[in-house]
């Protein structure tokens, strides 16, 4: 019905869907994410600096703190790590289990960090006035004001 038909989208797991965009590689990922992260967060610097401090404290500090040991030498901080890891690749399992692809969880701090830094590259495009590019064109900014929010 288009964007103002008032359509429904019914978000449920599924096997039965397959992506009409396959992205091959990181850089196609990357493009895609980056093309509409910063829009997701209404263009605001306060919701880019919570999504990333976010992401980075969920993902990429538990991992950091199990493998900075030899510098911090804080047995309790590196099994606080090691358990918050365990828990993202634990609570992960199911999804993998769900559409049967390798048990490859254990990565998924490293896929929190790319997408932090996914959506700073989509903030870091849109204030060079090249946000939301996408087939050689850039997308109107969603306030209407031309500024970006």
């Amino acid at each position: 019905r288009g964007r103002e038909g008032g359509g429904r989208l019914r978000l449920a797991l599924t096997t039965r869907a397959a992506s009409v965009r396959p992205y091959g590689g990181l850089r196609g990922v990357w493009r895609m994410v980056a093309r509409s992260a910063y829009t997701q967060l209404h263009h605001s610097v306060l919701l880019l600096a919570g999504t990333v401090i976010g992401m980075l404290v969920l993902y990429a500090a538990p991992p950091l703190l199990v493998l900075a040991y030899p510098w911090h030498l804080s047995g309790l901080t590196a099994l606080l790590g090691g358990a918050a890891w365990l828990l993202i690749v634990v609570a992960a399992r199911p999804m993998y289990r769900f559409y049967g692809v390798p048990q490859r969880a254990w990565l998924l701090p490293l896929a929190g960090a790319l997408y932090a830094a996914m959506t700073v590259d989509s903030a870091l495009q849109h204030w060079r006035g090249a946000g939301g590019a996408w087939k050689g064109r850039t997308a109107p900014d969603m306030d209407g004001s031309g500024t970006g929010g």
